[in-house]
C-alpha cells in the first residue's frame, strides 16, 4: 500500500491534555485517538505496533508451555459474591444490569472466571500443572486517568494463571514465568527491575512488580547497581532475591549507609506483575477440586496451588 494511501492522522500541535513525551507522540503521530477520559481508539500504525508486542508476548509465553485462552469481558455479579470481592473492589468495577436485572460486570481482572472453570474440568493430578493466559480487554474506573494509554481506564492486558498440585510445584512454576516476563521484556529493549511487591486485591504468598526504569515516571524506583551488572541469563529470582529494589518510596536510611555508592536512581512504570497466591478468597471458587494419589494409595482431595 502506498503511504498516501495510508490511514495516518498525524497532528502539528501537541494535544493541551498530553503531559509525557511517549503520549504526546503517540497523538501526533496518530497512532490512537482519545475517545473519552482514558479510553482510546486504536488507528492503524498504533495497532501494527499492538499486535508487534502481543506476537512477542504469545512466543515467550508459548515457549514455557503456556496455553492461550480467551475468556468473556462480562461477568456474573454472584461468582464474585462467591469468593467475596465483589463489594470489596470498589469504585473501579464496571457494574451493570442486563435486561432480566441479573447483576453482571465489565471484567477489571479474570481469576474468579478461570478457577471456576479448572474447578469444573480438573479432577485428577494428572491434569496438572497447568498454566493459561490470555490477552484481553479489560475495565477499571481509575480515579484520575493519566499518561495517556500508561494508566487508563480500558486497556489491553495479558493475564495469566498457573494451577500447581503443591507449594514447591508453584514455585518452580513461579521462576519460569519470572524468567518469561524477563526475556519479553528484554526482546523489548525495555530495563525491567523485578521488585518484591504487595500482591494486593489478588492475595498470596509471593509478588513481583517489574518496573521499568525511564527517564520519566510514576515515581523513582530505587535499586542496587548490581542489577546492572546481571545478565539476562543471571536475572533469576534466586539471584535478585538478595538485591535491594524498591519503587516509590525513599531507600531507608540505614540501608543508604550499607549500600552507599551502590544504588542507583531512575524513575520507573509498572508494566508487569506476578503473584503465587491462594489467598483466602479462592477457596471457595477451588472447592470440590481434586484427587491426589500418595505413595500408600489414594488420599482426600484437596484444593490446588494458584499463581498470576
Amino acid at each position: 500500500m502506498r503511504l498516501s494511501h495510508y490511514f495516518l492522522p498525524t497532528l502539528k500541535e501537541t494535544p493541551a491534555e498530553a503531559q509525557i513525551a511517549s503520549h504526546r507522540l503517540m497523538l501526533r503521530a496518530g497512532m490512537v485517538n482519545q475517545t473519552t477520559s482514558g479510553i482510546y481508539a486504536w488507528l492503524p500504525l498504533g495497532l501494527r505496533v499492538m499486535e508487534k508486542i502481543e506476537k512477542i508476548i504469545c512466543e515467550e509465553q508459548d515457549r514455557i508451555g503456556c496455553h492461550k485462552v480467551l475468556m468473556s469481558t462480562i461477568q456474573p455479579a454472584d461468582l464474585w459474591r462467591k469468593s467475596g470481592r465483589y463489594e470489596d473492589y470498589g469504585k473501579e468495577m464496571l457494574r451493570i444490569q442486563d435486561r432480566h436485572e441479573r447483576e453482571m460486570l465489565y471484567g477489571p481482572t479474570n481469576e474468579e472466571v478461570i478457577t471456576d472453570v479448572m474447578r469444573q474440568y480438573v479432577k485428577s493430578y494428572r491434569q496438572v500443572p497447568q498454566v493459561l493466559y490470555q490477552i484481553q480487554w479489560k475495565f477499571r474506573d481509575e480515579v484520575r486517568p493519566r499518561f495517556g494509554v500508561m494508566r487508563g481506564r480500558e486497556f489491553l492486558m495479558k493475564d495469566g494463571y498457573s494451577f500447581d498440585l503443591d507449594f514447591d510445584a508453584a514455585k518452580k512454576t513461579y521462576e519460569r514465568i519470572f524468567g518469561s516476563y524477563l526475556r519479553t521484556f528484554a526482546r523489548m529493549g525495555l530495563t525491567a527491575i523485578p521488585v518484591k511487591a504487595d500482591s494486593g486485591a489478588i492475595g498470596g504468598d509471593m509478588s513481583h512488580e517489574f518496573q521499568i526504569v525511564a527517564p520519566t515516571g510514576e515515581s523513582a524506583i530505587y535499586y542496587d547497581a548490581a542489577f546492572d551488572s546481571l545478565t539476562l541469563e543471571q536475572m533469576t529470582l534466586e539471584n535478585v532475591s538478595g538485591l535491594y529494589a524498591a519503587a516509590g518510596q525513599n531507600i531507608p536510611s540505614h540501608l543508604a549507609r550499607k549500600l552507599w555508592g551502590r544504588m542507583a536512581k531512575w524513575w520507573r512504570w509498572k508494566w508487569g506483575l506476578t503473584a503465587l497466591a491462594f489467598p483466602a478468597w479462592w477457596r471457595p471458587l477451588l472447592k470440590p477440586t481434586m484427587t491426589t494419589r500418595a505413595s500408600s494409595g489414594r488420599t482426600p482431595s484437596r484444593p490446588l496451588r494458584s499463581g498470576c
